[in-house]
């Protein structure tokens, strides 16, 4: 990914969102012929020269302190998420990790953890939104991961490319605008991975709807929140999620899913759970069961 073009569309988008009374300027009325802040305004309540400032924009290879990025940050009023993607975008190509510093793998005791939580389910995702290990009930929930060849075991490939996954989550556009906010973040963190720009790529070529969001230079972490789902198998689920970083690898996030005590998606969950934890038959043993049926 460019980062001089990243860099210039985040600050201009951020700049959009923003009008002169957001942050205290007056309005002298007249049709202004760009949305938001204009640069020399921006630059002004941050304290900078506006050529400094578009220098920056245009991200000309400046060694941007910390106390002008946290300035324009206030100005911008950027969410923790956004503050660390324009720090990271901000960094000289010298300081800038430029690659995924190695493939990621799931510690065998995580996923002990997770095969011991048969009521819970959950997965781990990675860089790039990779899905790394799950357990039984994840699998049940969300997919046969184990199914997937590789490179589709990606939650924004399934969520943009896979039907089944789209006709899963209820409120489908806002997963799908976390998931890109996501990424976005990931290409701050490592512009030079050849697989997440390869999976952006494809992406791009083969969804209207991802190429719309991205346009929006959204940036999250992943945290908590709820989710409705559309089972094929148990019906409708209101389900709420917890991310966990793990210490091991802070590019590793532990997600988990339940319902709440006593409420009807916790009653489908947990026959998700029965019916997931049913021994496979192989089509004979199928047929030997029902034969010896009375």
């Amino acid at each position: 990914m460019d980062q001089r073009t990243e860099l210039s569309e985040f600050l201009r988008s951020r700049r959009a969102r923003l009008q002169p009374e957001d942050v205290g300027l007056a309005h002298h009325g007249g049709r202004r012929r760009v949305p938001g802040l204009r640069r020399e305004e921006l630059a002004q309540l941050a304290g900078v020269s506006v050529a400094y400032y578009i220098r920056l924009e245009q991200g000309r290879g400046l060694n941007v302190s910390a106390a002008v990025l946290d300035a324009i940050s206030d100005v911008l009023r950027l969410t923790p998420a956004e503050r660390s993607h324009l720090a990271h975008l901000a960094r000289p190509a010298s300081r800038r990790l430029r690659t995924a510093p190695r493939t990621q793998q799931v510690r065998p005791a995580v996923q002990a953890l997770m095969d011991t939580m048969e009521g819970v389910p959950a997965y781990v995702v990675g860089r790039r939104l990779d899905i790394l290990g799950w357990n039984r009930l994840a699998r049940a929930l969300l997919g046969d991961f184990a199914a997937m060849p590789a490179d589709e075991r990606n939650t924004a490939w399934l969520v943009f490319l896979d039907p089944a996954t789209r006709e899963l989550y209820a409120d489908w556009e806002d997963k799908a605008s976390a998931v890109v906010a996501f990424l976005r973040r990931d290409v701050g963190r490592y512009p030079g991975d050849p697989r997440l720009c390869a999976l952006i790529g494809e992406l791009s070529a083969k969804s209207a709807d991802f190429r719309r969001i991205w346009a929006d230079h959204d940036v999250r972490d992943k945290n908590f929140g709820g989710k409705r789902m559309r089972h094929p198998v148990v019906g409708p689920l209101s389900l709420a999620y917890e991310t966990l970083t793990l210490p091991a690898d802070p590019d590793q996030q532990l997600v988990t899913y339940h319902a709440e005590p006593g409420s009807a998606s916790a009653l489908a969950l947990r026959e998700l759970a029965r019916r997931a934890a049913e021994p496979v038959c192989s089509p004979r043993r199928r047929a030997e069961r029902a034969s010896a049926a009375p």
